[in-house]
């Protein structure tokens, strides 16, 4: 789920991937580097457009980085792709799912167990695979108490008004993997080895994998080279999913200087210039925040409404509500970091967390 902010990269609806040639969406399976393929898989009716799954080739069959969402039109899509490589669902080994969002994890899941192969996840996704799993016992949408927290009630209050009791995405398509991925360690692919590296901030159990032979990294949601990922719209809600993706970024900055292999838009170049562009931007919206919160304080719900948002530079009122509410708690972070940093305070109150700037005089 991309982050609605400003951003500084380039422009998603016009990037080409060097890869095909072609827009970073265009159905087929594009070679990014030896045995190892990019298949943009659709998302309908969301913004990012597609996801890009990786195949990674070898003498026992293929694994693949992510599985995409586990609706008709992409599993049919995949399976095509997989043909036009002389391959299909039957060579599949094993799935590498850098996060637990839907588009990334829930075509894994079904294929995974239909074909009896592992499906590898990050141990911190678990509570909120435990959360979905026991959706009978939930009151509510778990969100509309984090929106509730950013002082967005008015936005909970809409986005249950507008959701489907009868949502499908309940049931197997969030079964538990069959292995779960705890620090950082090496992977075995063949006769490849990734380092898989824990990458909390997108969501708590976030992992990308880096190819140093190939010089390229899997990069999830974690590095994206045209948006910014959201943060903070994960439950259960973490401390400070802000300052641990910057935190995970700086990480990746010290890795070797690899070619960005994105879930969502182009191949790219670098990791360190992008992890760069990534961090300024999330110190400019930092300071952005502060100077937006009111002498007498403000709420995450305040605070975003004076933001900009996209690259350009909407209102937030004419915002969809699903975008408002990822806005909402998107500054929630930022206030959150800026909290933790000694910038401003928080009072947890029944209409919201209210912040107020620390006087330093």
């Amino acid at each position: 789920m991309a982050d609605p902010s400003r951003d500084p990269g380039i422009s998603t609806a016009h990037a080409v991937s060097p890869d095909s040639g072609e827009h970073w969406t265009a159905e087929g399976a594009w070679e990014v580097a030896p045995g190892i393929h990019r298949i943009p898989l659709p998302l309908p009716m969301d913004g990012l457009r597609a996801i890009n799954v990786y195949t990674i080739q070898t003498d026992d069959g293929l694994t693949l980085i992510d599985g995409g969402w586990h609706i008709p039109v992409a599993r049919e899509l995949l399976d095509a792709s997989l043909r036009s490589i002389g391959s299909g669902f039957g060579d599949i080994t094993r799935f590498l799912v850098t996060h637990v969002h839907r588009d990334h994890f829930t075509m894994a899941t079904v294929l995974g167990h239909e074909l009896g192969v592992d499906v590898a996840l990050g141990l911190g996704e678990k509570p909120a695979l435990d959360l979905l799993n026991n959706h009978e016992a939930l009151t509510e949408n778990p969100f509309h108490a984090v929106l509730r927290s950013a002082g967005a009630g008015v936005i909970a209050e809409e986005w249950e008004r507008l959701e489907d009791p009868d949502d499908e995405e309940m049931g197997n398509l969030w079964r538990h993997p069959t292995s779960w991925l705890d620090g950082d360690h090496e992977i075995a692919v063949g006769t490849r080895t990734l380092d898989a590296v824990h990458t909390p901030g997108h969501t708590p159990g976030h992992f990308v994998f880096a190819e140093r032979a190939e010089a390229v990294l899997f990069a999830g949601d974690h590095v994206l080279p045209t948006i910014t990922p959201s943060i903070g719209f994960t439950v259960p809600p973490t401390p400070q999913p802000l300052g641990d993706f910057m935190a995970s970024l700086t990480k990746v900055r010290g890795l070797p200087d690899l070619r960005v292999l994105p879930a969502h838009g182009p191949v790219a170049p670098s990791t360190h210039a992008r992890v760069d562009e990534l961090l300024a931007h999330h110190e400019t919206r930092l300071a952005n925040s502060l100077a937006l919160v009111a002498p007498g304080g403000s709420t995450a719900y305040d605070v975003a409404r004076g933001l900009g948002w996209t690259r350009h530079l909407h209102a937030f009122d004419g915002l969809d509500w699903f975008s408002r509410g990822m806005a909402a708690m998107e500054t929630k972070a930022h206030l959150d970091l800026l909290a933790a940093r000694g910038q401003v305070s928080r009072d947890d109150l029944p209409d919201g967390v209210v912040y107020r700037v620390v006087d330093r005089s």
